[in-house]
């Protein structure tokens, strides 16, 4: 059995072998960025469970009556707006080892995409630029309809609110949304159908900080394992372990990720 060190340099070996790597990250990684995860004993769902019933809520308030939800998103008083006050802290943090050795490696043309269920945008931050963000991110919004997104500074929410224009339309005609998935809302089509192609695609998946065991997310490694290396690499053993990855780096994503690129580099200068 290969110790810690000798699975970082099997796993910088494969990567550098592989032809189109792809990394599924999740709340693992963020977490080491100071970001709580939903579930955990620091959790945001674990400290205030009343904002997760309310969150369940939200996508068929949304659903049945988009001007009201936006009305109750603006105010800051409304309840709507205290469940997204939650995340208030999220888009102070910043990305974390981890994050800038997934953008080093896609920068060196190994790393094809990086897939990932966190909505905080840390990887883009990082300076990753192919990123799939299959929960959608924090920082945008998005048209129902032809999924195109908009930026905070695209739509002066305040602005229509004050003019009696809400909700906010897109060009098409769609209604638009924040770009979060909420709990009970259909992943949008093209992430799903840009995920499942990368999966499928792949030679070699980095599975970081994530269990993988929510669906439709946990669907992707299936996807892969059969025609692709599938490295897990988690604080501590999963439901993957041994059935869906060829192999466990345990540990830190932050500490092992860095380690792995400076293999990488050893090898490809022989």
């Amino acid at each position: 059995m290969l110790n810690g060190e000798e699975l970082v340099g099997r796993a910088a070996r494969d990567l550098v072998k592989a032809s189109y790597a792809i990394a599924l990250t999740g709340a693992g990684i963020s977490t080491e960025s100071g970001i709580p995860d939903f579930r955990g004993p620091n959790g945001i769902w674990t400290k205030k469970p009343e904002a997760e019933i309310r969150a369940y809520e939200v996508y068929e308030q949304f659903r049945a009556n988009p001007k009201g939800y936006w009305e109750g998103r603006l105010d800051p008083e409304g309840p709507i707006s205290r469940i997204f006050s939650i995340f208030g802290e999220i888009e102070k943090a910043q990305p974390n080892a981890g994050h800038y050795a997934l953008a080093e490696l896609e920068k060196m043309g190994i790393l094809k995409c990086v897939i990932t269920q966190n909505v905080d945008g840390l990887h883009q931050k990082a300076g990753s630029k192919n990123v799939i963000e299959y929960h959608g991110g924090l920082n945008k919004f998005r048209c129902v309809n032809c999924n195109r997104r908009f930026s905070k500074d695209e739509l002066n929410l305040e602005k229509l609110k004050k003019e009696g224009r809400l909700p906010p339309y897109c060009q098409c005609g769609g209604v638009i949304k924040d770009d979060g998935v909420f709990f009970g809302e259909p992943i949008p089509g093209d992430v799903l159908q840009r995920s499942q192609r990368d999966a499928w695609k792949c030679d070699l998946m980095l599975i970081c900080g994530t269990s993988a065991v929510v669906y439709p997310f946990a669907a992707l490694p299936e996807m892969a394992y059969k025609s692709a290396i599938v490295i897990e690499i988690n604080a501590q053993p999963t439901p993957l372990t041994g059935r869906i990855s060829e192999y466990l780096i345990q540990g830190k994503t932050g500490e092992t990720l860095p380690k792995i690129v400076e293999k990488v580099k050893k090898i490809q200068k022989g």
